[in-house]
């Protein structure tokens, strides 16, 4: 029965994947601007990051979805352009409320004599931003943004409400030609699994890698041509 629809599950793996993708590289720019602007001391700068994250945090993606798709598109240009860039608009725009808050925190947990040392030194605060600050806060990222963009592959099969052909789209498809609900959907939430699993194992390598404790690998040289140390 799975097999018979598995090019329709094939599509709906890649669509998952595209979203996914999309809306968490999105998330993460948007992010990064929200979170450097709730941390301004410019109040027109402060506020609208304030309120925009308070918002996309506040209320449920699913409602999100429905507002970008049904009302705000068709507003702006007269009709729809179809799920995927609602879809991915609203995965960014959300992701990106969550994001700024992580990427705030990050910033606020390095210690404010970084700054104050590099401005001593006469570098300008962006510079100093850029190449002290958020380096080491980006350490500090990794795990809490690991978790956002496992979170975001899952809540991308709520853009099935707008009839993406995502991996949950393909489940139902093969439970109403059949009208069995086990075999499709437990299909569903084992691919849905694996993906999980296989982003977490990249996020745990991702992690390991940019630690403080992290010790690259050295090759074995074949040949050593240099001087051989002699136990006493």
């Amino acid at each position: 029965m799975i097999w018979n629809y598995k090019e329709l599950f094939i599509t709906g793996l890649w669509v998952t994947l595209a979203l996914t993708a999309i809306g968490y590289i999105g998330g993460v720019i948007l992010g990064l601007f929200l979170g450097l602007g709730k941390l301004s001391k410019k109040k027109w700068v402060y506020y609208p990051c304030k309120y925009y994250v308070d918002f996309f945090r506040g209320t449920p993606l699913l409602v999100q979805i429905l507002l970008i798709h049904l009302a705000l598109i068709p507003s702006i240009f007269g009709h729809s352009l179809g799920f995927f860039v609602s879809g991915s608009l609203a995965l960014i725009l959300n992701c990106a409320a969550y994001n700024a808050e992580i990427i705030r925190a990050g910033i606020q947990s390095i210690e404010k004599g970084q700054m104050e040392a590099a401005r001593s030194l006469g570098m300008p605060k962006r510079e100093a931003m850029k190449h002290i600050i958020l380096p080491q806060a980006f350490r500090r990222m990794i795990p809490p943004l690991g978790n956002e963009l496992i979170a975001l592959l899952k809540d991308s099969s709520l853009v099935n409400v707008i009839a993406a052909t995502d991996l949950l789209y393909a489940g139902k498809v093969v439970a109403g030609a059949y009208a069995r609900f086990w075999e499709p959907y437990i299909t569903v939430a084992i691919l849905y699994l694996l993906l999980t699993w296989i982003f977490t194992k990249i996020i745990a390598y991702v992690e390991n890698r940019y630690s403080n404790s992290y010790v690259p690998p050295q090759r074995r040289r074949v040949f050593s041509f240099g001087r051989t140390s002699v136990g006493r």
